[in-house]
């Protein structure tokens, strides 16, 4: 009892500790395992023991038998559905490719050049050099996803590494799993037969399970079969079935299976997407920091020593400063990123949960087979993952700033609000070169936009989601845009520091507009227009104007007749190189020059109209 409260506790103080600090929760956690673990056992315990013993020994123990490797699998099951739910087709416009060669090619490359050095460095056989290399395929989201969080990327690169870290930690078990059917298989001619119909039945039953009960999950919520008590609880056990299932038929197809269902669900029309998505978050939590713990604790004293020596250091150089680099260089030719940008998605590449845990279950299963040289599969996995995650955590921030990937002004623009002005806007930005969001807690209107090929999240402004989203990593502007004024002084109270560095604006209330002595700092556009002369211009003249500005006195001449016409909103000025800057209400000092342009929502302007206005001012 003791020994599960204590894995509890310890390791949600770790996780509250890399919170603190904005690293990776994995360091803190494999550091108590294995204070609690190895460390304890050679150092700090009378009796010689572990503080924590993840397998039952005769004496103590957590978990009799492989019951430890059969919760490692089941969490791991959790972990990347949790993950698959948040993949979205529509972030993979412009990186698709890339993501695929990585997860293909890039693999390739990595399966063998680690295997290679694995053989040379330590003497390994093949076989276990690369079961070695599969195992080290793999990409932690867990681990990723808190880097790119504190690190203001464009949007491209944070979406290959989220992309990658979640699609390829299923091929990577399933290379090491055929690896294994090798090592256990006696003849070429065998295994050869093995591994095909082993790859077959993954491949097939994995994405059956996984797109099959995905349909069925989503109709049965739909459809108000399951009440929205026992919602959470029934997704979770239809997880743990679907891994369960697909397992029993193709021997880890599991992985394969939950990352198939959690993208089905996500990308499909779920109506409490969002819950399902809160639930397994805190869940997936609680399970890394469990894991990790487990984990670390289960290596001995005695395998930490046999990586006390020079190769360990020539190995991990080899395989985190050659090969990554080499496979990301190789499965991103030809494509649109920059060489910055490789080199950054070069660098981070921090293994996580499922390197650890397959590592350690294969690793025990060939060593209880007398196979030469298995002692070495857990240790060399784990320090890969601790080394790459204490490099990435520590480094990865200042090494974007040396390539040059780090935004010290983002560009992109959060809406709040999805009403048509809002669409509106957002479409014409995005036609401008300007990454925008929309968000709305109305699914309709999400909907409407996302048809415009505009990214729109379905979220509650009063919900802490927004705030861990590493897709908003390059907003720096904040736009409120709701017909609702506390709402959006709300938002701009609680986002303007995360995603208005660079302005936050809202639209004039009522009361504001009647007043002119009450013109707020934030105000948007102007003081005389607010989120209903917005909507009825729209709804006259739904489109977006340009014209061209001669001088100051011809820009002070266009807004007074705004002031005049309900009918015509100024929105930004543009410059001859297509930047745009946002008009505020407040601001009387706009700079105007040559080659600049009056953008505007409504009517268009009579151009005598405005001439003789110019000319009388």
């Amino acid at each position: 009892m003791l020994e599960l409260a204590g894995i509890i506790i310890l390791g949600i103080l770790a996780q509250w500790f890399a919170w603190k600090f904005k690293i990776p929760a994995i360091l803190p956690l494999i550091l108590i395992g294995l204070l609690v673990g190895p460390i304890a056992a050679e150092f700090l315990s009378e009796d010689g023991g572990k503080w924590i013993e993840p397998v039952w020994t005769g004496e103590k123990g957590l978990f009799p038998g492989e019951s430890l490797y059969y919760f490692v699998s089941l969490a791991i099951s959790i972990i990347l559905f949790e993950g698959g739910l948040t993949l979205k087709r529509s972030e993979i416009k412009t990186v698709g490719p890339v993501i695929t060669k990585l997860i293909t090619l890039g693999s390739a490359i990595t399966f063998f050049g680690a295997g290679l050095i694995a053989h040379y460095t330590f003497n390994l056989s093949w076989e276990l050099s690369f079961l070695f290399s599969g195992l080290i395929i793999v990409t932690g989201p867990t681990v990723i996803t808190p880097i790119l969080r504190n690190i203001p990327l464009k949007k491209d690169i944070s979406t290959v590494l989220k992309w990658e870290g979640i699609l390829i930690d299923p091929i990577g078990a399933l290379v090491a799993v055929l690896v294994f059917e090798f090592i256990s298989v006696e003849g070429d001619s065998g295994f050869t037969k093995t591994a095909l119909i082993e790859f077959g039945k993954i491949i097939l039953f994995g994405t059956t399970f996984g797109f099959t009960f995905a349909h069925a999950l989503a109709y049965a919520i739909n459809k108000k079969f399951i009440p929205h008590y026992l919602l959470n609880v029934v997704s979770l056990s239809a997880v743990l079935l679907v891994f369960v299932e697909s397992e029993i038929f193709a021997h880890e197809s599991g992985l394969l299976a939950v990352v198939v269902m959690g993208m089905v669900l996500g990308n499909g029309k779920l109506e409490n997407l969002k819950e399902l998505l809160y639930f397994k978050e805190s869940l997936s939590v609680l399970l890394i920091s469990i894991l990790f713990i487990l984990l670390s604790a289960n290596i001995n004293f005695d395998d930490l020593l046999l990586l006390y020596n020079w190769k360990t250091a020539v190995l991990f150089v080899l395989v985190v400063f050659i090969v990554r680099p080499l496979a990301v260089f190789l499965s991103t030719a030809n494509s649109k990123l920059k060489v910055n940008e490789k080199l950054f998605i070069s660098w981070v590449g921090p293994r996580g949960i499922v390197a650890a845990g397959i590592a350690s279950l294969f690793g025990s299963k060939l060593m209880k087979q007398g196979v030469e040289g298995a002692e070495y599969i857990t240790p060399l996995v784990f320090m890969i993952v601790l080394g790459t995650v204490l490099l990435n955590a520590t480094t990865a921030r200042l090494f974007a700033k040396i390539v040059g990937v780090f935004l010290t002004k983002s560009s992109g623009i959060l809406i709040v609000g999805a009403s048509k002005v809002s669409r509106l806007l957002g479409h014409y930005l995005e036609s401008n070169g300007r990454h925008v969001v929309l968000i709305d807690s109305n699914q309709s209107n999400i909907d409407m936009a996302k048809e415009l090929g505009l990214e729109a999240i379905n979220t509650n402004i009063y919900s802490d989601t927004l705030l861990d989203n590493i897709e908003l990593s390059d907003i720096g502007y904040l736009m409120a845009l709701t017909g609702n004024a506390d709402i959006n002084k709300y938002a701009i109270n609680k986002f303007s520091k995360q995603f208005g560095e660079n302005g936050s604006f809202r639209l004039v209330s009522i009361d504001e507009m009647r007043d002119e002595n009450n013109n707020p700092k934030e105000g948007l556009f102007s003081h005389t227009d607010d989120f209903n002369t917005l909507t009825n211009a729209t709804k006259k003249y739904p489109s977006i104007q340009e014209i061209e500005i001669k001088d100051k006195a011809h820009y002070d001449s266009l807004i007074e007749i705004t002031d005049k016409d309900k009918d015509i909103i100024p929105l930004f000025i543009k410059d001859e190189e297509g930047e745009l800057t946002i008009i505020s209400s407040y601001s009387k000092d706009v700079e105007v020059g040559e080659n600049k342009s009056l953008v505007y929502l409504g009517k268009p302007f009579d151009v005598e109209v405005v001439e003789a206005e110019s000319n009388d001012s």
